[in-house]
């Protein structure tokens, strides 16, 4: 990879304006013991997803947002569930995911975010490396999912069509999935969050302390 020492999420190339449906037969076993198990091949650790979400659950916690809920969507493997759960004791934790192979094996809740619908919205979003897999109809209707079930803090990664040509490491990154233009997301994601770094967009209307150097250029 150029720049970070970590492959970019699951990558082999794919257009983005096609329809073509998400296959349960595609995120069997074979494919997370490709990606994520076997270390000729990942491009994850498990050390680095808690890494990861130590990092998340700490800026949310100095920002003094109250979790009490936690949905993470795309939840796979569950590598963040430990972090978050350390760091929100007490707090609920809801993993969805699309494959049939974790869910029956982890008991998550098998369902797309595209019309996912909870009973109560959620404190802290988790959704990533979830919307490449989507094409564009779901994952235009994913993006304002996010708005409804999300009240106060969304971690959200995907990696997009310019991480592809500067940042993905090709030789080991799993492209078949749908690219898309960071803008693509960016704007949808501003229609009901601002942006805090990391990642990290606070839900518009909630107040947090941030200092000004602190903040992202608009």
């Amino acid at each position: 990879m150029k720049g970070p020492a970590a492959p970019v999420g699951r990558f082999r190339q794919r257009q983005s304006a096609g329809t073509y449906p998400m296959a349960q037969d595609v995120f069997d076993s074979r494919f997370y013991q490709r990606f994520y198990r076997d270390p000729r091949t990942r491009v994850t650790t498990q050390a680095e997803m808690a890494r990861r979400a130590a990092v998340v659950a700490a800026i949310v916690k100095q920002w003094q947002l109250p979790v009490r809920r936690i949905l993470d969507a795309g939840c796979g493997l569950g590598w963040m569930r430990p972090a978050m759960l350390s760091a929100f004791p007490g707090s609920a934790y809801v993993g969805l995911e699309f494959s049939e192979h974790l869910c029956r094996r982890f008991g998550w809740i098998q369902g797309s975010l595209a019309d996912y619908r909870a009973r109560a919205r959620f404190d802290l979003v988790i959704c990533y490396d979830v919307m490449q897999y989507l094409p564009e109809r779901d994952a235009r209707r994913a993006m304002a999912n996010l708005g409804r079930l999300c009240r106060g803090a969304l971690y959200f990664h995907a990696p997009t069509l310019e991480d592809w040509q500067h940042h993905a490491d090709r030789s080991c990154s799993d492209g078949n999935i749908h690219l898309r233009e960071s803008q693509w997301y960016r704007s949808r994601l501003s229609r009901r969050f601002r942006y805090a770094g990391f990642g990290v967009h606070v839900r518009r209307g909630v107040s947090f302390p941030q200092w000004e150097l602190e903040r992202p250029r608009e």
